[in-house]
C-alpha cells in the first residue's frame, strides 16, 4: 500500500456503478476533497504564478499517494517508484527537481526518460507527451494489462485507452479517468481521486466531471 491517507480503494467497475448515483452532493464533497488531497496544486490560472506543467508535476506525485500498485509491479523490494516520460519532455528540470529526495512509502522516487514504449513496463507511471499523439494506439496497446498508470495530455487520450488524461478548462488543470483502463491495469484507485475526475470509458461515454 502506497497511500499516505486512510481511504477505500475501488476497481473501475465498482466506481462506474457508483457513479450512476452521484449528484450535486457528491460534487460538493469532491470540492472539499480537492482542498484536502491536493492542497494548492489542483488548479492553475494565469494569476497563480505556477505553470501548467508545475501543476501536472504535482499531480503525478500525488497520484502515487492515492493509487495502490501491486508488489509484483516492482522488480525488487528495494526498487524505486519510477515516473517515466515518453516522448518530448515538456517538464524541463521541474520534474527532476520536484521528485528529488521524495519517497512513496518506503521507496525512493526516480525519474526516467524513455526511448521506446516497451520500456514503460518498468515504470509505475508513464507520462505520454503530446509529441506522441500519432502513436497513442500503439503505446496503449504495448502497455495493456501492465500495472502501469498511463497519463497523457492529448485530447481524447483517456477514451483511446489511456488511464488519466490532463485537460485544461477555464485555465484549470482537470482530470479524466478511464475506468476500463483502470480495470485492465489492476491498479486500485482511491475514491477520493476518482471523485475529482470525469469518468470516461473506451467507448467515449462519460460520467461526472
Amino acid at each position: 500500500m502506497y497511500s499516505q491517507t486512510n481511504r477505500n480503494c475501488f476497481s473501475g467497475r465498482q466506481i462506474a456503478r457508483a457513479s450512476r448515483s452521484t449528484g450535486r452532493a457528491i460534487r460538493l464533497i469532491a470540492m472539499l476533497v480537492a482542498a484536502i488531497a491536493f492542497p494548492a496544486q489542483l488548479a492553475w490560472s494565469q494569476s497563480s504564478g505556477a505553470t501548467g506543467y508545475e501543476v501536472k508535476t504535482a499531480f503525478l506525485f500525488n497520484f502515487a499517494k492515492f493509487i495502490d500498485w501491486p508488489t509484483s509491479s516492482f522488480a525488487s523490494p528495494q526498487a524505486p517508484f519510477t515516473i517515466c516520460v515518453l516522448g518530448q519532455d515538456p517538464f524541463g528540470n521541474n520534474l527532476d527537481d520536484t521528485m528529488r529526495g521524495k519517497m512513496i512509502g518506503d521507496r525512493a522516487v526516480a525519474v526516467r526518460r524513455l526511448r521506446d514504449k516497451a520500456e514503460g513496463r518498468r515504470c509505475q507511471i508513464v507520462f505520454v507527451s503530446s509529441s506522441e499523439s500519432t502513436h497513442l494506439v500503439e503505446i496503449v496497446g504495448s502497455l495493456q494489462g501492465a500495472p502501469v498508470l498511463l497519463v497523457g495530455e492529448t485530447n481524447g487520450f483517456a477514451t483511446l485507452g489511456g488511464t488519466i488524461e490532463f485537460t485544461l478548462q477555464d485555465k484549470r488543470v482537470r482530470l479524466a479517468i478511464n475506468t476500463d483502463a483502470v480495470d485492465r491495469s489492476g491498479l486500485k484507485f482511491s475514491s477520493k481521486l476518482l471523485a475529482l475526475a470525469k469518468i470516461v470509458h473506451d467507448d467515449g461515454h462519460s460520467k461526472g466531471g
